[in-house]
């Protein structure tokens, strides 16, 4: 045992299955979301919620999981992350509502914020920093795996088995990673006490939780007034506000939870823009194309999910070889390589979809974006933490983790807005059009219809046309051609309102790809090699 916990790869193994599992949890509720919608009866809105109550709680709470492993001990922090989230799982499998669903998402949060950053902490210490690289390219490929691996899982636990074992397949890893954890893991802890700021959290979480909440309820609201004197413009402005407050706040704390000092690492600061622009990307684009594939073209979760498995396929073996490749020459033109590749295989995605569109039609896009993902993940991380002392790890691990996960988050959130702002125009104007075919004196009462379901909550789940309310009291002839009207508006709106919608995670991705051209490559040291070649001769 002794020989296991003195063996730095073998800690790495067990600290990258904690971090899988995790990442895991924000990509495979994706793929559920049509049957989750079904099931529990809930709407478009309230399943965002879903996705982003995890999300946002996990980002909020990293800084200050980061600061608590360095009081009590990166091992302590990870365990204890590691039986929060393995409870909250199989508490999230057996909910019985989306409000059930959402507290105990809000639970898995709080686990995965204690687990992650206390990961990247410990490979930085118990890695010599000439293997460190490689350590982090093996971290950032389980990142990548574990994000593009969602989907298929996914797919095969809704379809063969119930969407409630996304959540429970969490369980028997937990408690393998937990035993093993314990045995191997060594108990690091820092030289020195670290403070605490409590004002710096609740700035943090009070400003992303108005901007996150303003962004997903403001088309239910029509972007108004939600009651009184409370508004969606009001709550993005109050957000944006705090959020700014807190960054000020840190620049006066002798020790503060983001140590502005980490950005002035040029790579550092670029790395973790693209971090939130890929997080973004990823949550963004697979949300709207997972309810295209099985709200829209009827496939089954694991014929959504098998779709992006070239994905999967085609990235795997190019996220090694790309990591070593960053540790050789640096990885400014492999991120920028890979970003914009990223970027395209979804602008293709989103350019070849459409009402006749089958599994095979969207292959070769899902290569080309696999080709960007594996040339992405390892290289990311390599840059941002190459420069980085020992010392300052955890701190970076949260700023890190912490960036990527608001990515997610706005992402999430940003283009949920546009998707539901984007259903009630596509809907209006396509039930405006197709109700030509009926009888007059319907023809009012179908498009209302449709135009109420932006205010009650889009019902975008399997088998459903958008939670239009349908004219009551029709004759049984006209039963059956409104049912298939109601099919059709809802299949072609949602491409309509799909379209732009992708494009933003597409316009994000390549905004990324050009930053990358301000990574600051790696300087070769003449002299060092001068003196290795005199010791040669």
């Amino acid at each position: 045992m002794n020989r296991l916990r003195s063996n730095p790869w073998v800690v790495l193994v067990l600290l990258s299955l904690g971090f899988f599992m995790i990442l895991l949890d924000t990509t495979i509720v994706n793929i559920a979301v049509p049957s989750i919608l079904s099931d529990l009866n809930t709407s478009l809105d309230q399943i965002l919620w879903v996705l982003n109550a995890y999300i946002l709680v996990y980002a909020v709470l990293l800084i200050t999981a980061g600061r608590l492993g360095d009081l009590y001990g990166p091992k302590n922090l990870f365990l204890a992350g590691l039986v929060v989230f393995t409870l909250a799982s199989m508490a999230c499998g057996a909910a019985q509502s989306a409000n059930q669903l959402i507290a105990f998402r809000v639970v898995q949060g709080i686990g995965g914020a204690l687990l992650t950053p206390q990961t990247l902490t410990m490979i930085t210490s118990i890695f010599e920093p000439a293997r460190r690289g490689a350590a982090f390219g093996i971290w950032g490929g389980v990142a990548g795996i574990a994000s593009i691996t969602g989907p298929v899982l996914g797919g095969v636990l809704v379809t063969y088995v119930n969407w409630r074992w996304i959540f429970y397949v969490n369980v028997p890893i937990g408690i393998f990673t937990l035993v093993a954890g314990m045995l191997v893991i060594p108990d690091l802890r820092a030289s020195r006490r670290h403070g605490f700021d409590p004002i710096g959290v609740l700035l943090a979480t009070s400003g992303l939780f108005l901007l996150t909440f303003g962004l997903i309820e403001g088309q239910k609201y029509d972007w108004g007034t939600v009651t009184g004197l409370l508004s969606i413009p009001l709550m993005l402005v109050a957000g944006l506000v705090l959020v700014a407050v807190f960054f000020i706040w840190e620049t006066f704390q002798t020790e503060p939870l983001i140590p502005l000092s980490l950005f002035r690492d040029r790579n550092f600061s670029v790395m973790n823009f693209t971090t939130a622009a890929v997080a973004f990307g990823m949550l963004g684009l697979f949300l709207p194309i997972t309810i295209f594939l099985q709200s829209v073209l009827g496939f089954s979760a694991l014929k959504a999910g098998l779709t992006f498995l070239p994905m999967t396929l085609v990235s795997m073996p190019i996220a090694p070889f790309a990591g070593r490749l960053a540790d050789r020459i640096g990885g400014k033109y492999i991120l920028l390589f890979g970003l914009s590749m990223f970027a395209l295989g979804f602008g293709l995605i989103d350019l070849v979809a459409s009402i006749n569109a089958d599994w095979y039609t969207f292959t070769l896009p899902a290569m080309v974006a696999g080709v960007g993902l594996g040339c992405t993940f390892a290289p990311m991380i390599t840059v941002a933490m190459r420069n980085i002392q020992p010392q300052m790890a955890g701190a970076a691990s949260g700023v890190f983790n912490t960036t990527r996960q608001l990515g997610g988050v706005l992402g999430s959130a940003v283009v949920g807005a546009v998707l539901q702002n984007r259903l009630a125009t596509a809907l209006h104007d396509q039930a405006v059009a197709r109700s030509a075919s009926l009888p007059p004196q319907f023809r009012q009462q179908f498009i209302d219809g449709f135009n109420s379901a932006a205010k009650l909550g889009f019902q975008v789940g399997r088998g459903q046309t958008g939670g239009a309310q349908l004219p009551a009291g029709l004759p049984a002839q006209l039963v059956h051609q409104l049912q298939q009207i109601s099919h059709d508006v809802f299949a072609y709106g949602f491409i309509d309102a799909m379209r732009p919608t992708l494009l933003v995670g597409v316009a994000v991705l390549g905004l990324a790809a050009v930053s990358c051209l301000g990574i600051k490559r790696r300087q070769r040291q003449p002299q060092a090699e001068s003196a290795r070649k005199v010791a040669a001769a």
